[in-house]
């Protein structure tokens, strides 16, 4: 003899109401992030001269780029 197994049923959970959506402002030209043009076009350093030969953190990564981008007067503001 077969024993029949108990089939249940799922309930669906209520649905939420959606957000009402916000207009999105029109788009425009924004310029790059913080307000600065980087540009290293036309530069014969290597990254081993900007950052030495040693590894470093990613912060001082960063440090060591803005001060070579000041020294140099790479920034556009």
């Amino acid at each position: 003899m077969a024993i029949k197994k108990k089939t249940t049923i799922k309930k669906a959970a209520p649905k939420k109401k959606a957000a009402p959506k916000k207009k999105a402002a029109p788009k425009s030209k924004k310029p790059a992030f913080g307000g600065y043009a980087i540009n290293f076009a036309g530069r014969n350093e290597t990254v081993e001269q900007v950052f030495g030969k040693k590894p470093i953190a990613p912060s001082e990564m960063t440090k060591k780029i803005w001060t070579f981008v000041k020294s140099q007067s790479l920034a556009n503001r």
